[in-house]
C-alpha cells in the first residue's frame, strides 16, 4: 500500500505545485501581507484537493483501504506543512543553519523546498499504511 499511496500523493503534489499553481500564487505566496496569505492558502488548498483526489483514486481504483479519518488527517498534514514550507523563510532558515548559503544563492533552495514536501508525503503515506 505504501508505494501506491506515495506515488499517487507525489503525482498530486507535482500537479498542484506546477501546472495547477498560478503565477500569482508562485510570486506572492511568501509575501508578508494579506495577498501573500491568500496566495499561500489557495495554493495549499490546491494541494489538499489534489491529494484528496489521489486518496480517492487509491481507494476506488486500487482498492486500497484508506480510512476517511486517517485520509483526512494525512491531507490536513500535507496542506498545513505545504503552506508552512512555502512561506520560504523555513527553507532559508534551514539553509542558513546548515551552512548552505552558497547553494541557496545558486538555486538550491528550490531543491530543499521540494525535499521537505516529499518528506511530508512519505510520512503521510507511511502513516496511512501503518493505520490500515
Amino acid at each position: 500500500m505504501f508505494a501506491s499511496v506515495f506515488v499517487l500523493l507525489y503525482v498530486a503534489h507535482l500537479l498542484a505545485d506546477y501546472p495547477l499553481q498560478t503565477d500569482h500564487q508562485a510570486e506572492h505566496k511568501a509575501a508578508r501581507n494579506a495577498a501573500g496569505w491568500r496566495a499561500n492558502l489557495t495554493h495549499a488548498g490546491t494541494h489538499v484537493a489534489a491529494c484528496s483526489l489521489a486518496l480517492v483514486v487509491a481507494a476506488v481504483v486500487l482498492d486500497e483501504s484508506v480510512g476517511v479519518l486517517p485520509g483526512a488527517a494525512a491531507v490536513a498534514l500535507i496542506g498545513l506543512t505545504h503552506g508552512f514550507i512555502d512561506r520560504r523563510w523555513p527553507i532559508q532558515w534551514w539553509m542558513t543553519h546548515t551552512r548552505q548559503p552558497e547553494w541557496a544563492a545558486k538555486g538550491g533552495a528550490a531543491h530543499v523546498d521540494q525535499t521537505a514536501h516529499v518528506l511530508v508525503l512519505a510520512v503521510a503515506a507511511l502513516t496511512l499504511t501503518a493505520l490500515s
